[in-house]
């Protein structure tokens, strides 16, 4: 995933809107967040080159660098548990590295699996599927940017694979309050 944040001049400063990254059930992705200076409320990574003239700033960058099966940078991403009641899902989404690992190769593997290894209760019944979701919410936001993403999107019937972010204020305001924009 690479975020770049861009200027807009069109819209008010009440309509501008911060928003975090959110991302389940990908199989691998990577992650920068360049922004024109200035145009972040994030500073560069530290170990970044500074950027020419005009030239955008990495404000968020993870490449999922770290050996295979090592869980994500919980300096950068949060993993959030439990069941989606609002969007009718049929997975469980887990704590710690099962379904969400890196491979060792630069890559975060999210893996959904038909399985059910903590007897996990989903809204309707006894959960069928483990899955992960991550998001950088409270760890970063950007009201401005480009995002890009590296994704290798999985194929089966019932996969819904999703890179999107929501208002930092999701928190309060709840969706669709919050706004959306979806990436993939």
């Amino acid at each position: 995933m690479t975020v770049h944040p861009t200027h807009s001049t069109a819209r008010s400063v009440s309509r501008r809107r911060r928003v975090a990254l959110y991302a389940a059930s990908l199989l691998c992705c990577s992650a920068i967040l360049t922004a024109l200076p200035g145009g972040a409320s994030a500073a560069p990574a530290a170990d970044s080159p500074s950027p020419g003239p005009g030239a955008m700033a990495v404000a968020f960058e993870d490449q999922f660098d770290g050996p295979a099966g090592a869980g994500v940078d919980g300096g950068k991403w949060q993993t959030e548990t439990g069941d989606n009641v609002n969007n009718h899902e049929r997975q469980y989404y887990t704590p710690g590295n099962d379904n969400a690992a890196l491979d060792g190769q630069g890559n975060l593997v999210i893996t959904a699996r038909k399985e059910n290894p903590g007897n996990y209760q989903c809204w309707y019944g006894a959960c069928e599927y483990t899955s992960s979701r991550l998001n950088t919410s409270g760890k970063f936001a950007a009201a401005y940017g480009h995002v890009e993403a590296r994704i290798k999107i999985p194929r089966g019937q019932g996969i819904w694979p999703a890179f999107w972010m929501l208002g930092d204020d999701f928190g309060n305001v709840g969706w669709p309050n919050s706004g959306e924009i979806d990436i993939m």
